[in-house]
C-alpha cells in the first residue's frame, strides 16, 4: 500500500475509533442495567439502518454530483466535523472544558437506566432498545460521513471501509473481553489528532472543489499538489496550540 493510501486507512480508523468507543459505553450501561437482549436488539437494528443510510448516502454523493462538486461538498463537510472535534479538544486541552470520561458517561447512562420505567413490548425492553439504537445510530452516522466523504474524495473506499472496520472489530473485541468502558483510551488526544486530520483534508478539498464556480466547472490545484495537506496539518496544529496556551487567559465563556 502506498502512504497515501496507510494515511486515509489511519484517518478512518482513528476517527470511526473514538466513535466506536462512546457507542460501546452506551450498549454497556444498557445491557447490565436493562438487559442484553434489549440493547442488543437496539444495537442490531441501529446497524442495520446504518448500512441503508451508508448505501443511499455513497450512491446519492457519487453519482449525483460532478467531481469539483463532490470535492466541494465533502470537503465542507469534513472541515465542519473536524473544526468540531478540534474546538473540544483544545478547550479540553487548555483546562476550560472538562476531559470527556467514559467512567462518568458509564455512570450516568447506568443510573438513567436505573431510574427508567420499566416499559416493554414483545419482551423487548423500550427504554433500553431507544438508547441503544439512538446511541450507536448517531455515533455510526459520523463514521458513515467520515468513511464515505474520505473513501470519495481518495478514490478508494475500500480503504475507508477497511480502517473503520478493523476499529469496530477491535472496540467489539475489547468490550467483550473487559464488559467495561474503554476509559484507557485517550480520547481527547485521538480527538486532537483526528480533528487535525479532518480540518487538513477538509479544507484542501473544499478549496479545490471551490472549481466548480470557474467557467470551466474543473477542480482547483494546490499549488505542490498533495504535498499542500501537509503544510495545512502545520498551520491548524500551530493555530491549534496558540489557542491552548492563550485561551486560558481570556474569560471561562469560552468554553461555553
Amino acid at each position: 500500500m502506498t502512504g497515501a493510501t496507510w494515511g486515509l486507512v489511519a484517518s478512518t480508523f482513528a476517527a470511526s475509533f473514538v466513535e466506536f468507543v462512546e457507542a460501546l459505553t452506551i450498549v454497556l450501561a444498557m445491557g447490565v442495567t436493562r438487559g442484553w437482549r434489549s440493547a442488543l436488539a437496539g444495537t442490531v437494528v441501529a446497524l442495520v439502518a446504518l448500512t441503508g443510510f451508508t448505501a443511499a448516502a455513497g450512491y446519492a454523493l457519487s453519482t449525483w454530483l460532478p467531481e469539483s462538486l463532490l470535492q466541494l461538498v465533502v470537503g465542507t463537510l469534513l472541515l465542519i466535523f473536524g473544526l468540531q472535534w478540534l474546538r473540544k479538544a483544545i478547550l479540553r486541552s487548555s483546562g476550560l472544558k472538562a476531559m470527556h470520561d467514559e467512567d462518568e458517561e458509564f455512570a450516568s447512562q447506568t443510573e438513567a437506566g436505573r431510574q427508567a420505567t420499566a416499559k416493554s413490548r414483545f419482551g423487548i425492553d423500550t427504554f433500553a432498545f431507544v438508547v441503544s439504537f439512538k446511541g450507536v445510530f448517531l455515533e455510526g452516522v459520523e463514521v458513515v460521513f467520515i468513511v464515505i466523504t474520505f473513501g470519495l474524495s481518495a478514490a478508494n473506499m475500500p480503504a475507508a471501509i477497511g480502517g473503520a472496520a478493523v476499529a469496530g472489530l477491535l472496540v467489539l473485541i475489547a468490550g467483550l473481553i473487559l464488559h467495561r468502558p474503554l476509559a484507557m483510551i485517550p480520547e481527547n488526544a485521538l480527538k486532537y489528532g483526528v480533528g487535525l486530520l479532518l480540518a487538513s483534508f477538509g479544507a484542501y478539498w473544499a478549496v479545490e472543489g471551490l472549481g466548480v464556480f470557474t467557467a470551466g466547472g474543473e477542480s482547483l490545484e494546490w499549488p505542490g499538489g498533495d504535498w499542500a495537506i501537509l503544510a495545512l496539518l502545520a498551520c491548524w496544529l500551530l493555530t491549534s496550540r496558540v489557542l491552548v496556551k492563550f485561551l486560558p487567559r481570556l474569560k471561562p465563556e469560552v468554553a461555553r
